[in-house]
């Protein structure tokens, strides 16, 4: 280590005497400074590799020491081929044999399930078969409290502060290399001499790097009140444009409606949604002319790096959006790949009362209400009639079909047939739609039971948009059916980080870990979301169910008072917390709970699951499988889920209950 020091210090002085810098400092300073160097960023994450730690958006995560070295080496040569041989040499030393295959697969898959990385279409770590591995994501270093080892106090850069700049670059690379050989060396014990080179081109001088953004809600120029949903709108279908650019991770509308209107600082924003860039506008539209001003902003710094402004008529917007979307990406140095090329390659010209139509839909999905829903199904039905082609109008139509029987608020029987007609008719029209996949993904998954179609729709879905929180959050539940827990974790966070501040997002976390016996982390998860929304009272139900599986009955049953609290007329809590009632023993809060579940027939559609799950707390195996196969006759969109649903030992040894999951086609 001293002597890897002392080599950085003689080649950092010679850069520094280069440019006419007085040198001024002894070798125990620059050892000092050395010590308390830089970390290192790879998106979301920061690698520290002087405490051996591994922080994701500041939160520290548990990385064992054999998985972080492997980590460590990974990232100092990024998108560089390590070989199998060359990780063996550094880490387990040339005379394990044995024990490197298993420790390496062992290693790779942790560092995966902890950076949240899929092996099939890999963001951080590719897999060479048979050869190694590569680090593919960018890596970029972070100095504490800008305290980057350039000039010591009282020292006059000459050529002013351009060349104090550029100074500061080439030193930062040349301290850099010296902080992570001798890091590197101290920790991990590599082979210091072999890795000495490599790691003088780790972090390359340049623009800042951008790899997530976040495309905040435009401002509204028009001074007509009613026309939010048209800057809503826009930015949604911005969002959209620059998701499918698959280099950059951009975050879902969901999460920055959230900041309609806001006045918060950028770099707080950012750090909130976990973005390195925003970008933000304006949008005015007098008549069938329609503006957008548009301004990316690197938010660490909230230095101004891009504006632009655009200009079309309304039948041209999509024209318009392309050019947005494009000159973002241009900015950012993406490059599309050849299908997302053809995709943009030609925007067609749109109906301007059906786009309008069409934004008006948007709005009323976004409301989340059975009279949104109604009215974003008038809405989009208006668009088709006024442009038959519009594929968009049909995708839309079939989210709020959709959405209207995943909530409970149709049955089942009515509304997914109506979603599947709408999907396919938009995939019809343009089959690179691909929230339409995800639409009927999950509608082959909750009401058609055709598992296979299920998963290749919305792996088509991903393929198409890897930026789709909805696709990915389709293809969590789908794994959790299958008790794919691994995958379906992965996939459940991978829709988290797109849609970080979303309620019903963070709760499908905390739903798979319970499904995956993980409780605990289960527990951990619900009470972040409860941060976030306070009363959400899915989390305080889900919270029960946890706490019963862990016989700690007080707490489920405290959890269980607040979600009914919250949401006294809501089925799925009705049955949920009757069920954590009559399995903590509180059998006449269970029959209460029954009661008032059984009178929502009276006033809107009942699922029967929800019913049959109660029933299963209170011991009654008949009225159980009763209200079970009237779910299965009605084709409740619940059931997809009975496979992994923990249910008693009592049900699970019925006859019947088996023939049920045969009868629903669930693979071996």
């Amino acid at each position: 280590m001293d002597e890897i020091c002392v080599k950085t210090a003689l080649i950092s002085l010679t850069v520094q005497r280069y440019d006419g810098l007085t040198y001024r400092k002894n070798r125990r300073r620059r050892m000092t400074q050395a010590t308390a160097g830089p970390k290192v960023r790879f998106g979301v994450f920061e690698l520290d590799l002087q405490t051996a730690e591994l922080r994701r958006s500041g939160v520290l995560l548990h990385l064992p020491p054999q998985p972080f070295k492997v980590l460590a080496l990974l990232v100092s040569h990024p998108a560089q081929l390590v070989t199998r041989e060359e990780i063996r040499h550094e880490i387990w030393g040339d005379e394990t044999v044995v024990d490197f295959e298993h420790g390496l697969n062992f290693a790779i898959k942790k560092i995966r399930d902890t950076l949240g990385d899929d092996p099939e279409t890999p963001r951080y770590i590719e897999t060479v078969p048979r050869r190694g591995h590569r680090f593919i994501a960018p890596v970029e270093t972070v100095w504490p409290n800008d305290a980057h080892p350039d000039v010591e106090e009282g020292v006059t850069l000459p050529g002013g502060t351009e060349h104090a700049a550029s100074l500061r670059k080439r030193w930062s690379v040349t301290a850099l290399a010296g902080v992570f050989i001798g890091l590197a060396a101290t920790i991990v014990g590599f082979n210091v001499a072999g890795l000495r080179d490599r790691l003088l081109t780790v972090i390359p001088p340049g623009p800042p790097r951008i790899e997530s953004i976040a495309v905040l809600p435009f401002e509204n120029l028009s001074g007509d009140p009613a026309q939010e949903y048209f800057a809503d709108g826009m930015t949604e279908e911005l969002v959209t444009n620059l998701g499918e650019i698959s280099a950059l991770r951009v975050i879902s509308r969901t999460s920055v409606m959230r900041f309609k209107g806001s006045r918060r600082p950028l770099p707080e924003i950012a750090r909130e949604l976990g973005v390195d860039a925003i970008v933000e506008g304006t949008v005015a539209r007098a008549g069938n002319h329609v503006r957008i001003t548009a301004n990316l902003i690197y938010a660490p710094t909230d230095h101004h790096l891009w504006a632009g402004s655009f200009d079309s008529e309304l039948e041209d917007v999509l024209v318009l959006q392309d050019n947005v979307a494009n000159s973002v990406a241009g900015v950012v140095r993406v490059k599309l790949i050849s299908q997302q090329q053809v995709h943009h390659a030609s925007p067609r010209r749109v109906n301007p009362e059906a786009y309008q139509a069409y934004l008006q839909g948007r709005y009323y999905t976004g409301q989340w209400t059975e009279e949104g829903f109604k009215k974003a199904a008038a809405s989009f039905r208006q668009a088709i009639d006024l442009d038959p082609t519009y594929a968009p109008a049909y995708e839309g139509l079939a989210d709020a079909y959709g959405l209207a029987a995943m909530w409970g608020l149709q049955p089942s029987t009515e509304a997914y047939p109506l979603a599947k007609a709408a999907a396919l008719k938009a995939l019809d029209v343009d089959d690179g739609l691909a929230e339409a996949h995800a639409m009927l993904g999950q509608i082959k998954l909750v009401f058609d039971w055709d598992w296979s179609g299920a998963e290749q729709e919305l792996k088509r879905a991903i393929a198409l948009n890897l930026n789709s929180s909805t696709a990915h959050f389709s293809y969590g539940l789908f794994l959790t059916a299958m008790g794919r827990w691994d995958e379906a974790v992965r996939e459940s966070r991978k829709a988290l980080e797109l849609d970080p501040l979303t309620p019903s997002t963070n709760v499908q976390l905390g739903w798979v870990l319970y499904y995956a016996r993980r409780h605990d982390e289960s527990i951990a998860q619900l009470r972040k979301t409860l941060e976030l929304a306070p009363d959400f009272g899915y989390a305080n139900m889900e919270l029960g169910w946890n706490y019963a599986q862990k016989r700690m009955y007080s707490d489920a049953v405290t959890e269980c008072h607040r979600a009914v609290s919250l949401m006294p007329e809501e089925q799925v809590t009705l049955g949920g917390c009757g069920w954590v009632y009559a399995f903590a023993g509180r059998r006449q809060d269970a029959l209460s709970l029954l009661d008032r579940l059984k009178k929502v027939s009276a006033r809107s559609y009942l699922d029967p699951y929800n019913v049959a799950m109660l029933y299963d707390g209170l011991g009654d195996t008949n009225r159980t499988m009763e209200w079970l196969d009237r779910a299965y006759r009605e084709r409740s969109s619940s059931l997809y889920a009975l496979r992994i649903e923990l249910f008693s030992d009592r049900l699970r040894g019925d006859p019947r209950f088996r023939d049920l999951l045969r009868r629903m086609n669930f693979p071996h």
